[in-house]
């Protein structure tokens, strides 16, 4: 049976600044790869958190059906705001412990309704590590950033 995988960036040039997201969605059976998808966006005025979340975001929204995959991010943002902090903020009205707004929470909403569709695990990995997927993710970010960049055409 084959695993699905989504390998998700973000990149900002400047923060705020110009930024970008990148998915990499993979389907394999064992080592062989069956299937694979590419997803890229950007924003002229971001920040490299939000394009984190769009990049998960993106990925789990790109599925046509509920699906069980791993999300794999180089953002200890994402998968701490997703695996830990989130239910805390739920409960608290989208407070934070200290009673503050949420940063981020139309994506933190965004991305919760979306992984609610799925069956998710999440999965944190050291970026620009070497990582050959998450590499790929941080090239379509970039890619995603590209036509919001000062003197682009």
């Amino acid at each position: 049976m084959a695993e699905l995988f989504a390998y998700t960036d973000g990149a900002c040039s400047g923060n705020p600044g110009p930024g970008g997201w990148g998915a990499l969605l993979i389907a394999r059976d064992g080592k062989e790869v069956l299937r694979e998808r590419e997803l890229k966006g950007g924003e002229a005025n971001t920040t490299n958190n939000r394009m984190e979340l769009l990049a998960a975001i993106n990925a789990l929204e790109a599925l046509e059906r509920p699906s069980s995959l791993t999300v794999v991010t180089d953002s200890a943002y994402v998968k701490g705001g997703i695996t830990q902090w989130m239910h805390g903020w739920k409960r608290n009205g989208w407070k934070t412990s200290a009673r503050k707004p949420v940063k981020n929470e139309d994506l933190w909403r965004r991305l919760d309704e979306a992984s609610r569709k799925h069956e998710v695990r999440w999965e944190w990995v050291k970026g620009h590590a070497g990582h050959p997927e998450n590499e790929r993710a941080d090239e379509l970010a970039r890619a995603g950033m590209s036509p919001f960049k000062p003197g682009s055409t």
